[in-house]
């Protein structure tokens, strides 16, 4: 792997990490996305005998990833001139390691979170991009789909799912009736639980609810899959034999949950409705029979489709998410938590957000 500023030699026993160029503040950047992916698994020799440049930027950065490669394995520094050696001296007597947390503002801190969300949104963008021409291969070639992947991710992140997303739907329906049960009691209008619980489960918290296990469990599985793969270089393989990642990795699990996702909405709903219908009759005394009947009257088709409409929509964002930060991961395992945590929480964030615009567009269309 060479870039303009780095390039690597891999040898039996270490590896061979060449500096050339300039090492300045107009080129860290493009630097340390390099770094970041040297891996650390034998002894690395690096050589700054070709750099041509050295300012402080280039030796803060040279001496934020030496400590970070000392931290997993041995390593050798040549090639160091004497004024790039004086210079790191200097950097080092005056720790600023040491004084620049203690430097840094909220502003610069809320500048750096901007551009590394910046850097995923543009990151992102990229991948749909891919993710779409992909698609409208499949779409003139459906003979290329993978059938039997999706079956299989079907039943990964549907059927095996179905006993925690009906635990979760049945407790958050007891909890509805519960707490509703007591303000529509001061009024004599205990009936009107059949109504909360019904239409709120299955316009609004049964898919919320779904969307958000699944991230949690599904989501959080696809990135730590490809994740693996690609630390393993199984994604380099892949690509080295001619095979797409996205036709074999990205797209069947996208349409599998998209398939599965609106199915566990249904069951979500049917177990949500039943757990209000056990809290209703403990604590209300309210019949089963009764319930039913109300539930009749109250609780239109229309609720059910609207619920549904969401569950692709959350699907493809959950595993779109998923599989893109599993591309992110770089050559540690460390990496593979800290991208498998973002995606959980990337996933459970815009599920959030899209049921709101959902909402929003619900209300303004009069549905």
């Amino acid at each position: 792997m060479k870039t303009q500023f780095l390039s690597y030699r891999v040898h039996p026993h270490h590896l061979e990490l060449i500096a050339t160029g300039e090492w300045t503040l107009k080129s860290v950047r493009e630097i340390e996305k390099t770094l970041r992916n040297t891996p650390c698994d034998k002894k690395i020799i690096w050589d700054f005998s070709a750099v041509s440049d050295f300012d402080s930027a280039g030796i803060l950065l040279f001496s934020e990833y030496f400590k970070r490669f000392q931290n997993e394995t041995t390593v050798e520094v040549v090639g160091f001139t004497k004024n790039q050696q004086e210079m790191y001296t200097l950097l080092q007597n005056n720790d600023v390691h040491r004084l620049q947390p203690a430097k840094r503002s909220i502003f610069e801190k809320l500048g750096r979170n901007t551009l590394e969300i910046y850097e995923d949104i543009k990151d992102f963008t990229t991948f749909l991009g891919q993710l779409s021409f992909s698609l409208f291969h499949l779409f003139i070639k459906p003979k290329d789909i993978r059938f039997k992947e999706m079956v299989y991710h079907i039943q990964q992140s549907g059927f095996n799912a179905l006993i925690i997303i009906g635990l979760t739907s049945f407790l958050v329906g007891m909890v509805i009736a519960y707490q509703g049960s007591v303000q529509l009691a001061k009024f004599g209008a205990d009936i009107f639980i059949v109504d909360t619980v019904a239409i709120s489960i299955t316009r609004e918290l049964g898919p919320m609810i779904t969307a958000i296990v699944i991230a949690g469990r599904s989501g959080s599985a696809y990135t730590a899959e490809i994740g693996a793969m690609k630390i393993t270089e199984e994604l380099s393989a892949m690509r080295t034999m001619g095979f797409d990642p996205y036709y074999f990795l990205v797209i069947p699990r996208i349409f599998a949950l998209m398939i599965a996702l609106p199915l566990l909405i249904f069951f979500s709903d049917i177990v949500g409705i039943f757990g209000g219908m056990v809290a209703a009759k403990m604590q209300l005394g309210i019949s089963f029979t009764q319930f039913t009947d109300r539930l009749y009257e109250v609780l239109e088709v229309k609720h059910y489709i609207l619920g549904m409409i969401k569950g692709p929509v959350f699907a493809f964002i959950i595993a779109a998410i998923g599989c893109f930060r599993g591309f992110q991961v770089s050559n540690n395992t460390e990496s593979i938590g800290l991208h498998t945590t973002a995606s959980v929480v990337n996933s459970i964030f815009l599920v959030i957000a899209f049921d709101a615009l959902f909402s929003v567009l619900y209300t303004e269309l009069g549905l």
